[in-house]
Order: structure tokens, then C-alpha cells, then sequence
């Protein structure tokens, strides 16, 4: 993977940050009815596929079918695909594909389809082409058969074709310009409503009439963009929204006190500090694991839980999420507080004076609430933060592209995928961008890459106990959202996802 991609793909993470992280959606009318009114925080800056996210994805799952899907608890199903199996050494990983799946003008699905998508998105230099970098060539044995060859396995491909990269849309429109910008061309249970949409504040979708597969609930689809949580809460209570995701504790707290809402919790995002510099190249006692274990005693996460989330969350030690293979619970309270035992660490490590750690901060994720009792913590123990306040722009430009910093505070999604998880945190790129690693880091993740599935859990376990023991990150908690409905819709919560699958929408019994 090439640095610009990633550097891209942080930019896009760090902007879903800004947009405050997940997603959920609005519209008009609809207790009982056949509409579904979903409101959003987050919206895509194109309706083309090539430059799907997955945090959009309810957007594009709309209009486009995609090859494998996910269910709400991570399993994957026949969808466009079929059936498929890897070779021996998961190098080829061969699609048997529907046979009776037309796109609206006519043209049928099929294996064409799949390797002009794939080529495409891999090279659309779209956030997520990146999960495609291990595709060398798409195959087409028949119509209905395609091969992907791999450059060396990839444990997560049956998931990216599950999400964004896995999205089909018609090889005819790839011809027409941009049009799949605003005008998606798949073969998806609905199709966009133009004439009723304005992209950018409300897209309307009507059912597809001509879906090969079964008809989802609803007739009508519709998504509303809308910048503030309390506008979403005002909408769930006055009827205008049926379904929204809330991420903030205080608004949770507002609805869950109204007894027609309807509500879900759901762990996905983690917050924490991520250590880039594990080299010491521009904080040199980072350098010493016993520093970053000093970092992780130092943190106080149950009264950080308690007073920035409302107790909202589990603590965690940990970045692999409770979906995942690698998740061990004993390793979310490896670290308990323990200030004295930190300063023992940092004298043994030859910084009993303390050292200066410097961090970016963007307020939309490090709140003032969380920058003072971060750099008390880190106070406490001799060590002085310095935060560097900068905008959205200038923090993509100067934590990814010049590498100004040595960590820094994030939100991060926690993917049900072992192997997303290795490739975001542990692999060199945007996230390990000084590309740390040593000999058992190396071992373990060939061996989660490459082993049997009772290898490679065993191996992940190791992993992540391993980059716990070692500090690698500050991990804080993990964030309680809560899905809300206006009491006529039951929502399913999305492993791998913030967001639910629109499918995991249906009227309340």
C-alpha cells in the first residue's frame, strides 16, 4: 500500500471523526407506515461506488447489491455471490455468482461486472481502495464464475466483499463521466428517487420493483443529513425521524427518558491515545515499552469513563473489539490505575524526571473535559502534555502527511475482522506510521495471516497480548451508542459497523 492511500484513508477516517464518528439517519411521516425515515450525521461525497466508505454504506446499499453479505451478527451470506471457495494456500478466491440479476437498463450481472468493479475500486483511489491492495487479477472463467487472485492471502476478504468493495455497479455508467455521482446505477432493493432527492441534505429512495431477491419492508427509503444530535432527538420526539444513532451521553440520556422511544445499545467505536513514535524518533523515551506501560498506569479510565462518558462504555486496555477472535476480556483492565507504579517505571527507564509528550488536539474529539484529565493523568506522573490545537485540515496534513506528532487521541471504530484490525493498527501505514514492529509482532502476524483458522485465532490471541503488554497504545473505553427509534421500527445493531445495515430495519410487532 502506497503512503498516499493511506494518508487518504486516515484523511477520510479523521474526517468521519470530525463529523462525530458514526451514522444513522431522518425524514418525514412514518409510525406504521411504509416509509422509513433515517437521520444521519454522516453522508457521502459521492453516491459512485468507487468512492464508497463504509461508514456510508447504508447510502449505497440502497442502489447497489454487493457480492457477500453480512449479516447483523458478522456471518457472511449468499448475495450477488453464491458460493465461493479459497484454494489451498488462499492465494484464489473463486465466486460462483446469481445468474438471474439484471441492472435496470437491461444488462445482466456477471462476471464482467465483477472484474470491472474490482479493477475499478482498487484503482479509484477511493478511502477504502486500499482493502484491495493484495488483488492482482480478476479471472472470469464463464459468465458466472470469477476467480480473485491474490498477491498473498488476505483473511479479510471475504468482509471487504461484504462492504464498500464488494459494492456492483453497472459497467455501462463507468462510460458516462460522473454520473454515478449522483445518479447510482446498481442492481440494490431500491432506486434513487431523484426528482425528491437533494444530495447533501436528503436522499429518497423508492422500492425496486424489479429486485431479483426479497423485497425489503419498506416502499420508501429515506435519509436525512442533519448536523447536531439535539435536531435529531427534536426530530425522533415530533415524529419527523423514525430511526437515528446517538453518540452523545447527554442526548442518550434526553430520549431514553421519553417512553415511546425505542432503544439499543451498541459498543463499536473505542477512544484513546495511539502511539505512533514507538521509536523514539521525535519522543525518544517512547522508545521503552516501560514509558508506554508507565502511560497506560497512568491513565485513571473508570473516572475518565465516568466523567466524560457517563459511565457510557467498558474501560479497555485492549484495541481488538469483543467481534473479534483476537478480544481477550481480562485484557480490558490489564492496566488499572496505578500512578505509583508508573513513576517506579519511568525511574527504571531513566526518566524519573519526566519527559514532555506533545499532541495534536481537535475539539471535536478531544473535548476540554478529556484534555484535562488526560494531562493530569500524565501529570501526575511527571510527564507534561502539551496539546497543539489545530482544525480538521490542518490535522490530516500535519499528523499523516509531515508526521508532527507522536500519538494522538482518536476515535476508532472496531472492526469484527481480526486481519482489519492487524492491517489498520499493527501493519506500517497511516496508523503505524513510523512502521514499528519486532521479531514477535512479525511471527504472529504471518502466522494470523497465513495460518489455519485454529492457527490464526490462537495467533491473534498472542498478538494482541502481546501489543497490550508492550504498550503499543493508550486505549481509554469503548463508547456506548445507542440506537433510538421512534417506537414503529426495530433496529438490529451491525457487527463491524456503527451504522445498521439497512436491511436490519423492520417495523416494530
Amino acid at each position: 500500500m502506497t503512503r498516499s492511500t493511506r494518508t487518504g484513508a486516515a484523511a477520510a477516517c479523521l474526517a468521519a471523526a470530525l463529523a462525530v464518528a458514526g451514522c444513522s439517519g431522518a425524514g418525514t411521516t412514518g409510525s406504521g407506515s411504509s416509509t422509513l425515515n433515517i437521520a444521519t450525521m454522516t453522508f457521502p461525497q459521492s453516491l459512485d461506488p468507487a468512492q464508497a466508505v463504509g461508514s456510508a454504506l447504508p447510502f449505497f446499499q440502497a442502489t447497489y447489491d454487493t457480492l457477500v453479505k453480512r449479516e447483523p451478527d458478522g456471518e457472511f451470506r449468499p448475495m450477488l455471490a453464491t458460493a465461493w471457495k479459497y484454494n489451498a494456500d488462499r492465494t484464489e478466491l473463486a465466486l460462483t455468482l446469481r445468474e438471474d440479476v439484471k441492472f435496470a437498463d437491461g444488462t445482466a450481472f456477471d462476471a464482467a461486472a465483477v472484474k470491472a468493479n474490482m479493477e475499478r475500486f482498487k484503482k479509484g483511489g477511493g478511502a477504502d481502495a486500499k482493502w484491495l491492495k493484495d488483488l492482482e487479477a480478476v479471472e472470469m472463467k464463464d459468465a458466472s464464475h470469477a476467480t480473485l487472485q491474490l498477491k498473498q492471502p488476505n483473511p479479510a476478504m471475504l468482509f471487504y466483499l461484504s462492504d464498500a468493495a464488494g459494492l456492483m455497479a453497472n459497467p455501462a455508467a463507468f462510460g458516462k463521466g460522473d454520473s454515478l455521482k449522483t445518479t447510482p446505477d446498481g442492481t440494490g432493493p431500491y432506486r434513487l428517487d431523484t426528482a425528491k432527492t437533494t444530495i447533501g441534505t436528503k436522499w429518497v429512495y423508492q422500492r425496486n420493483p424489479d429486485y431479483w431477491g426479497e423485497a425489503l419492508p419498506y416502499e420508501t427509503l429515506t435519509m436525512s443529513f442533519f448536523d447536531n444530535e439535539t435536531a435529531i432527538v427534536n426530530g425522533l420526539k415530533t415524529g419527523q425521524v423514525n430511526a437515528a444513532l446517538l453518540q452523545s451521553a447527554d442526548q442518550q440520556i434526553s430520549i431514553e427518558a421519553d417512553p415511546r422511544m425505542k432503544t439499543t445499545k451498541q459498543e463499536f467505536d473505542f477512544q484513546g491515545l495511539l502511539l505512533f513514535d514507538r521509536g523514539g524518533a521525535l519522543t525518544p523515551a517512547l522508545k521503552d515499552a516501560r514509558v508506554r506501560q508507565a502511560l497506560n498506569l497512568a491513565v485513571d479510565r473508570e473516572t475518565m469513563l465516568r466523567a466524560i462518558r457517563q459511565n457510557r462504555g467498558e474501560i479497555t486496555s485492549q484495541v481488538f473489539g469483543p467481534d473479534t477472535r483476537g478480544y481477550a476480556e481480562e485484557l480490558d483492565t490489564y492496566y488499572a490505575h496505578d500512578p505509583d507504579r508508573a513513576r517506579e517505571l519511568l525511574r527504571a527507564a531513566g526518566h524519573g524526571d519526566g519527559f514532555t509528550l506533545k499532541l495534536p488536539r481537535i475539539s471535536a474529539i478531544v473535548n476540554d473535559a478529556l484534555a484535562a484529565s488526560l494531562a493530569a493523568d500524565f501529570e501526575a506522573v511527571g510527564v507534561k502534555l502539551v496539546w497543539d490545537d489545530l482544525d480538521g485540515a490542518s490535522a490530516v496534513r500535519k499528523v499523516f502527511t509531515d508526521r508532527a506528532y507522536s500519538g494522538m487521541v482518536m476515535n476508532i471504530g472496531q472492526s469484527s475482522s481480526d486481519w482489519v484490525v492487524v492491517d489498520e493498527l499493527v501493519n506500517p501505514g497511516a496508523f503505524n506510521m513510523f512502521g514499528t514492529t519486532d521479531a514477535t509482532v512479525r511471527e504472529l502476524v504471518a502466522r494470523v495471516q497465513s495460518g489455519t483458522a485454529e492457527q490464526a485465532g490462537t495467533a491473534v490471541r498472542s498478538l494482541n497480548e502481546h501489543l497490550v503488554e508492550q504498550g503499543w497504545f493508550v486505549p481509554f473505553y469503548r463508547m456506548s451508542y445507542l440506537h433510538v427509534s421512534d417506537g414503529t421500527v426495530t433496529v438490529r445493531p451491525q457487527s463491524g459497523m456503527a451504522v445498521p445495515s439497512i436491511y436490519n430495519y423492520s417495523p416494530a410487532k
